[in-house]
């Protein structure tokens, strides 16, 4: 068995990180992005020792392989787990049901945390990593002179509101999320500002989300600034959030062999993709031993991943004018940024995958490099293959991958594309054909729908579990347009309780008049002040 417990840049420059420098940084100093110098191996007996954990029980076993009891001593570890996973509605935490037991077609329900998506999954776990190395940072200091943090945020629906519910209330930490003001969903937009804890800011920004985006990474590039207030991210390329997902992998393997005792189970995971963080974890699980036929990335009408797969060729495609329109506004769809096609998943609808760069650090490990190299030579090419990837991006807008680093991509992955016409189609499909009359999100829509592709090419005798990544409720317009006129459809049944009467809670929001960084700066340093107050 072997551990990972330090951390390195995916760019070259950086290298013995610990977890806890990894989680409070975020993002390198090189730009790169931070992986284990090492992936773990699983210990020889996981498969009949680990089979009948609970999924806090799973998720200690393999976070203590990639984080040193020296760091955060056993104990503690347990203490976090249970803590953040004590606010999902779910024993399991992340259910699986069958969609069609004759097709083996599973999904992976992931909305079951406090803001119903699966980013509740990782950020309720980050959200008390940071207030327990910070509350260790100030132990026996006085009120004066305690560290803090400043977590700053942009976003158009999901992350923002499931940073905010992993923050609240936490000690010597305050969050500040930029939206896009009247450009996100309604129900996203009330679940961020129906927040009152005193250190939660939601600031409206007159302006779109490229402008929240770009005034953020300004924030954090104003060294000044970001030295006074001690700036935090939160965003899907913290290593913690990659971390905290690979569990469902494991778990929802389990939950498999109980539901077919005596197969030999290797199963094929279906991820709907953006940024490429959740399809990423299972790749490390992967990687770690967890028997995994495929990992297939399902992308919308963004389809940069799936032309990856098909050609190489890592390309941005900006779209405007018609080209770009679709969806609809009343899910958040025009809160996304400039270049985008908008589609009914609009979780998805990127131009770049913010963690792709992980990926491509391995591909050229593996590729690239010798076996009979040394390691730090390995990880020097590796990552200066990253680099050279990366000017070609900014650059060019584009990249092509060696054959040889395009087959070992194909060795673990497969890719769909879907369209919003597929999207709306499996919605109405799987709810008509099944007893239960089952809803899907349009995220989790685009999932099934390149998993019954899958089905369709290649049989239906491997396990195919889709990974459900939202609950239809928060993108109800596209469950509508889908299900309205269909016999025993009610959107009423479909909303949870905790989402009525959101409409009319009391909310804070503080506007800010234009996308302008030094003003979102004086925002922010008056609601710190007011924090004190």
């Amino acid at each position: 068995m072997v551990s990972a417990q330090s951390y390195l840049s995916t760019r070259g420059g950086s290298s013995g990180f610990s977890f806890e420098d990894t989680v409070l940084k975020g993002l390198a100093s090189d730009g790169g992005l931070f992986i284990p110098e090492a992936i773990p191996t699983l210990p020889s007996d996981w498969q009949t020792t680990w089979s009948t954990k609970s999924f806090q029980e799973i998720a200690f076993s393999l976070f203590s392989l990639y984080i040193s009891p020296t760091e955060i001593p056993s104990e503690d570890l347990k203490t976090l787990i249970e803590k953040s996973y004590s606010t999902f509605r779910a024993p399991e935490i992340t259910p699986l049901t069958t969609l069609r037991k004759s097709e083996n077609l599973h999904l992976l329900e992931l909305f079951h945390g406090p803001t119903f998506a699966f980013k509740d999954v990782a950020l309720q776990f980050v959200g008390n990593l940071f207030e327990y190395f910070l509350s260790r940072r100030n132990g026996g200091k006085s009120e004066g002179e305690k560290e803090t943090l400043t977590v700053i945020g942009a976003t158009s629906g999901d992350t923002g509101s499931a940073a905010i519910y992993g923050l609240r209330g936490k000690e010597n930490i305050s969050v500040f999320i930029l939206h896009p003001k009247g450009k996100i969903s309604p129900i996203q937009e009330a679940q961020m500002t129906s927040v009152l804890d005193k250190n939660v800011h939601n600031l409206a920004v007159v302006g779109t989300f490229d402008n929240c985006q770009d005034i953020v990474k300004e924030l954090f590039a104003d060294t000044a600034f970001n030295a006074r207030h001690k700036l935090g991210a939160v965003n899907s390329i913290n290593w913690a959030r990659i971390l905290a997902q690979i569990v469902y992998y494991f778990h929802s393997y389990f939950a498999l062999q109980k539901a077919y005792p005596g197969q030999n189970l290797t199963p094929r995971f279906v991820v709907p993709t953006g940024n490429f963080g959740d399809v990423l974890a299972g790749y490390f699980a992967k990687r770690m031993g967890l028997p995994i036929e495929k990992l297939v990335v399902a992308t919308n009408e963004n389809d940069i991943l799936d032309r990856f797969w098909k050609s190489g060729t890592y390309e941005i495609h900006a779209v405007s004018g018609k080209d770009a329109e679709g969806g609809i506004p009343a899910d958040g769809v025009k809160a996304h940024e400039f270049g985008v096609k908008e589609t009914l998943s609009p979780a998805m609808d990127i131009l770049v995958s913010s963690n792709f760069e992980r990926l491509l650090w391995y591909l050229a490990f593996e590729r690239e490099t010798t076996a009979d190299q040394e390691l730090s030579e390995r990880q020097k090419k590796a990552s200066e293959k990253v680099k050279e990837m990366m000017v070609a991006l900014k650059t060019q807008r584009g990249f092509s991958v060696t054959p040889a680093m395009l087959e070992e991509a194909k060795s673990d992955f497969g890719s769909e594309r879907v369209s919003d016409s597929q999207t709306v189609e499996t919605i109405r499909e799987i709810y008509k054909a099944s007893d239960s009359k089952y809803v899907l999100d349009p995220h989790s829509s685009v999932g099934v729908t390149a998993a019954l592709r899958q089905i369709a090419s290649n049989g239906s005798q491997t396990h195919q579990v889709c990974l459900s990544t939202a609950h239809p409720a928060k993108f109800s317009h596209a469950v509508d347009l889908a299900l309205n006129g269909i016999d025993g459809y009610n959107f009423d049944d479909v909303l949870p309780d905790q989402f009525k009467g959101l409409a009319v809670a009391e909310k804070r929001v503080e506007d800010v008049a234009k996308a302008d960084k030094e003003l979102v700066k004086e925002v922010v340093e008056r609601l710190l002040e007011g924090e004190k107050a």
